[in-house]
């Protein structure tokens, strides 16, 4: 099954769109009524909604991943990226989801830049 995305808001807000246009499945933080959330409330929300989170807010998801994972709680996947222009978001971005699965991205934490 492929991946459903959200979106989180400091990435490029016209992300979501785009890859909506090309049959993804992605819904951005403002989209979902979501803007200004914690990060834990957003993943909450992203769980209830089995999404996987993509985000350039690196440090602070990477952390809440291992949070996750020391506790033992599911997560549908957590996406993080340093800020990147929106072509190469978008590019590498493709490239991870015509490759992982949902079901792979479970618990998993996944770096945009392996995805050149």
């Amino acid at each position: 099954m492929k991946i459903s995305l959200f979106i989180d808001e400091d990435v490029h807000s016209e992300l979501g769109a785009a890859l909506r246009k090309i049959g993804f499945d992605a819904i951005t933080a403002h989209e979902a009524h979501r803007k200004g959330g914690s990060d834990l409330g957003q993943l909450e929300y992203a769980i209830s909604e089995q999404r996987t989170v993509f985000t350039f807010n690196l440090e602070d998801w990477v952390k809440i991943h291992i949070e996750y994972k020391n506790s033992e709680l599911i997560h549908y996947g957590i996406i993080v990226s340093k800020q990147l222009p929106f072509r190469p978001t978008y590019q590498r971005l493709l490239k991870l989801l015509n490759t992982i699965t949902m079901e792979e991205m479970i618990n998993r934490l996944e770096y945009l830049s392996n995805w050149r």
